[in-house]
This record gives structure tokens, sequence and C-alpha cells, in this order.
């Protein structure tokens, strides 16, 4: 399963201390949540954000079920969620999940020629016109941190 990355702002009107945000962060932490935040009193007031790893794929559903849970752990509405990206580990499930944030279907294979990773894509060719090839292939390498190869079929 991938991981997703939700980024949210705790206090986006700037009126909470340091030390309930703080707070807030050890109680998502005490729950099992991975948390990373940074030192809130070296950041602006309405610039406080945290970021969950979350498992899953539904953005939509994490930032909603994230900033529900933060605002549980503030004690206060208002937390917003912002960008989210995900987390690769170069995973064939990675490169799956970048193929289907194109809107793709695709099989993977790997193999390796001397000391370095190819991983091949296969993509079925009536699919071929839905994306630039070129962007799907700067994608793949970025998850994978492999030299990827597209097939179409």
């Amino acid at each position: 399963m991938r991981t997703a990355v939700i980024r949210v702002n705790l206090n986006p009107a700037g009126d909470l201390p340091g030390d309930r945000l703080a707070a807030a962060v050890e109680d998502l932490r005490s729950s099992g949540l991975e948390v990373i935040a940074p030192d809130f009193l070296r950041l602006p007031a309405h610039g406080r954000e945290i970021e969950l790893l979350l498992p899953g794929e539904d953005i939509a559903a994490l930032s909603a079920w994230a900033t529900d849970r933060c605002a549980r752990a503030l004690g206060a509405p208002g937390p917003a969620a912002g960008a989210a990206t995900f987390l690769s580990r170069g995973t064939d499930e990675d490169a799956l999940g970048v193929v289907r944030a194109f809107g793709l279907t695709a099989t993977v294979e790997r193999a390796w020629n001397s000391d370095q990773e190819i991983v091949t894509i296969t993509i079925p060719r009536a699919e071929v016109h839905r994306v630039p090839e070129s962007r799907l292939q700067t994608a793949l390498e970025a998850a994978l941190n492999a030299e990827v190869r597209i097939r179409y079929v």
C-alpha cells in the first residue's frame, strides 16, 4: 500500500499559541500516527503546517480524515488540509500508483543489466493518447530511481 503525505495547517487563522499546537502534535503521535512537525515558534503564525504519513491512495478521503483528526487533537475547528503527495520506496506498487494517477493501466517488470535496474512499464496501445510519454517517464523515474522503459502493446 502506498503512503500518502497529507499536509495540514493546524491553525490557518494564526490565533493559537505554539504550545497548544505542540500538544496537539503529541496527541497525534501518542495515538500512533506518524507526524512530521516543525518548531512552531520559528514559523509565521499562519503557516504552521504538519505532515501526516498515512497509508492509502484516496487523497480526498485521507485529507478529510486528517483534517478531522487534527481538529479533535486541537480541541478546536479550523485545521485545513493542504497539498498531498506520496512517499515512494521504488516498489512496483509505487510505479502502478503513478501510472494510475495518469489514468492508465500497466504491468511492471524488473530486470538487471550489469549493476543497473531496468523497470519496464507495459501500457496498452489504446491508452497512448492519454498522456505525453515524457511526463509519464519523468514521473516514473522520480518514483522508482531506476531506468524506466515504456513499452506499448
